[in-house]
């Protein structure tokens, strides 16, 4: 299919609806999903999914619930089928990588079966940065924008070699990157990279592999000089209400970096969690936080 013919686009994942923009085609987007809140133009068109687990759960009810949720095979998000079939789009962007993370492919496919329109479905399930490029390079292609998405990855590889020259000389902090905190789960995916790339050595993630449940004993016996918290679905001011509930752990508080005052919040939604164009922020705000 040309990609004249995919003219309706529906992004149920944050990632595709920032390289949507970035490529100059959000106004092709008829819809995103319900955390699909960048650029501020997203925040205005319909959405087609909602969150299945309750409002105001702890971190750790919202672990359990999603263990529960995962283990019956049921899906985290409500999708809106209905209206799905009434946009009637070309092109649908969903994921596979995490199944706690957006809608799934699957269930975008059973979500299509009744219809007789048979829109093309993409899965954006990138785990590294290079394929993060990848990803930017098939959205550019299947949406007539293969030269818009080369310009876009060169500029990020640029500031990807100006950050990795400024801090080649430094003297590399440990570091472990918590994707959330109660349980701690350490980081993996892209992360690992990321925090190569600003100068620091990931003395826990896997790079390319799945991110990892631990408890606090495991990071104090890594006892690393940084540790930056990163829960998925917050940005920085949410990550440092996350951090307050292990004030008061003596595990916690008897870390290096807790007692070196080198426990950093950062905004995860924007500049970590999302696999798109911004990793490139994250990956300057970690050499500043690492050589400040």
């Amino acid at each position: 299919m040309s990609s004249a013919a995919l003219g309706r686009i529906v992004s149920l994942v944050p990632n595709a609806t920032e390289i949507l923009f970035a490529l100059g085609v959000g106004d092709r987007v008829v819809a995103v999903s319900h955390e699909c809140d960048y650029p501020a133009a997203a925040r205005a068109l319909p959405r087609l999914t909602a969150s299945a687990l309750p409002a105001g759960l702890t971190s750790s009810e919202v672990d359990r619930a999603v263990s529960g949720q995962v283990a019956t095979g049921r899906s985290l998000y409500a999708l809106d089928r209905d209206a799905l079939a009434e946009l009637d789009p070309d092109l649908i962007f969903t994921q596979d990588v995490c199944p706690v993370c957006a809608v799934s492919h699957d269930q975008v496919d059973e979500a299509l079966a009744p219809l007789t329109s048979c829109p093309h479905v993409v899965s954006l399930d990138p785990s590294t940065l290079g394929d993060v490029w990848a990803d930017i390079r098939q959205v550019g292609d299947l949406t007539g924008r293969a030269e818009e998405a080369r310009s876009l990855i060169e500029s990020l590889e640029e500031r990807l070699l100006k950050i990795r020259e400024r801090v080649a000389n430094r003297e590399r902090p440990r570091v472990v990157a918590l994707e959330w905190l109660d349980p701690p789960f350490l980081a993996g995916h892209w992360i690992p990279e990321m925090i190569e790339a600003a100068g620091g050595l990931d003395i826990a993630g896997v790079p390319g592999g799945d991110s990892r449940r631990v408890d606090l004993a495991a990071i104090g016996e890594l006892d690393p000089d940084v540790i930056v918290a990163m829960p998925c679905g917050f940005d920085e001011e949410g990550s440092r209400r996350e951090l307050a509930s292990l004030v008061g752990n003596e595990t916690w508080s008897a870390l290096r970096a807790v007692r070196t005052g080198r426990v950093h919040p950062v905004d995860a939604n924007g500049c970590f969690s999302r696999p798109g164009p911004r990793l490139i922020d994250g990956i300057e705000h970690l050499a500043t936080l690492f050589h400040s």
